[in-house]
């Protein structure tokens, strides 16, 4: 089979910085037997061609423009790059807009079936964050346009599925299959001081993801337990993380690490005793999958994974308040037990749901007929 992906972004050259590692790993499983060739819509600055792990990268670049070329020209560059390297058997699109769109209207365009992963927020709206797309009449019509004409809709939890639903859609789930746990506990566990307890999270600080939540909850924390918070992505809120925590006199109890290459963060998830996340909306949750692939139990807000998960595989707070998130991950700290129960149970799970398992459940998927 020769399956066309259209992403946004996420396979740097490298391999290592910007990349989304559910998508290698997908990519590159499907690649061992079938043809797969990645079209990326809005990356690199200058359009190329190169290999990544078994499969071929076409990145139609993004010059000048903040956002690069505008719908019309990368559905245009799209349908010319996908007819020169073609014909391919089917087409899917991560992320509704703007690579799910275009997915399912080169689909039409080729009479060739298209996938459609509705993974970020296309069926929520946020407005004080300015998040999701149904905050917009042009976000909601992009969404319907792109669902609509795709063969099948795909999501990653019984979460998202749900909120598909109430927008009228039907979706398959199929969880978006991580590396084997194996490969999380190769490097040596961050040092810590003993008797300090390590929350981990791994997300880029932004509104959405709620950061200043965890900070909130460590500051509560701190007045009754040596807690530490590792923050782990590339700061969208320019350093406003950073002087909430030195103004609640938490410098030495809160590290930001930026961003760091994927082979830098096992040493991370082998230090922390629990992961928190935080988040206002997932989808899903990659970093999630990540945790419980190396062991650590999760909890959260209730959304994506966690939200699929709760009560066996991770703990669930409806309540995103500080004193509700401090309580709930100090009752976790302090029963080690449970904490084991549950890092084991999601292990279990994600290694039962790999990319082995992804990469085939997409090839039944992938054999369906074209929207009329």
């Amino acid at each position: 089979m020769r399956i066309a992906m259209v992403v946004t972004g996420g396979l740097h050259p490298s391999g290592r910085q910007q990349v989304v590692p559910s998508l290698l790993a997908l990519f590159s499983r499907l690649a061992r037997d079938h043809e797969v060739h990645a079209f990326a819509v809005r990356h690199l600055r200058q359009a190329s061609t190169y290999d990544l792990l078994g499969f071929t990268v076409h990145d139609l670049g993004r010059p000048s423009a903040p956002l690069g070329l505008t719908r019309w020209a990368q559905e245009r560059a799209l349908r010319n790059t996908m007819r020169a390297s073609g014909p391919f058997d089917v087409v899917h699109g991560f992320w509704g807009d703007p690579a799910g769109l275009l997915a399912a209207r080169v689909g039409r365009h080729f009479g060739i079936p298209s996938i459609v992963t509705c993974d970020s927020g296309e069926f929520v709206a946020i407005p004080a964050i300015g998040y999701g797309s149904q905050r917009t009449a042009r976000g909601r019509a992009i969404i319907r346009e792109a669902c609509s004409l795709a063969s099948r809709v795909h999501v990653c939890t019984r979460f998202m599925e749900q909120q598909a639903r109430r927008h009228g859609f039907a979706a398959t789930v199929i969880p978006l299959g991580t590396r084997t746990p194996g490969s999380f506990v190769s490097s040596p566990a961050e040092k810590k001081p003993p008797g300090v307890f390590r929350l981990l999270q791994v997300a880029s600080l932004s509104r959405v993801k709620n950061q200043q939540l965890a900070i909130d909850a460590v500051a509560l924390l701190s007045q009754r337990m040596d807690v530490h918070l590792d923050l782990v992505g590339e700061d969208t809120l320019g350093g406003e993380l950073q002087d909430s925590a030195r103004e609640l006199a938490l410098s030495d109890r809160v590290t930001f690490h930026g961003f760091l290459p994927q082979d830098e963060l096992p040493r991370l998830f082998a230090s922390a005793d629990l992961y928190v996340q935080t988040s206002l909306h997932e989808a899903a949750g990659v970093s999630v999958l990540e945790a419980a692939a190396s062991g650590v139990a999760v909890m959260g807000t209730r959304v994506g994974y966690v939200a699929d998960w709760t009560p066996d595989r991770a703990v669930a707070i409806d309540d995103p308040s500080a004193g509700t998130f401090a309580r709930a991950i100090e009752a976790l700290l302090t029963d080690a037990d449970r904490r084991r129960a549950l890092a084991l149970s999601a292990r279990a799970w994600t290694a039962g749901h790999n990319a082995d398992r992804t990469a085939s459940e997409f090839e039944r998927l992938y054999h369906v007929r074209p929207t009329a």
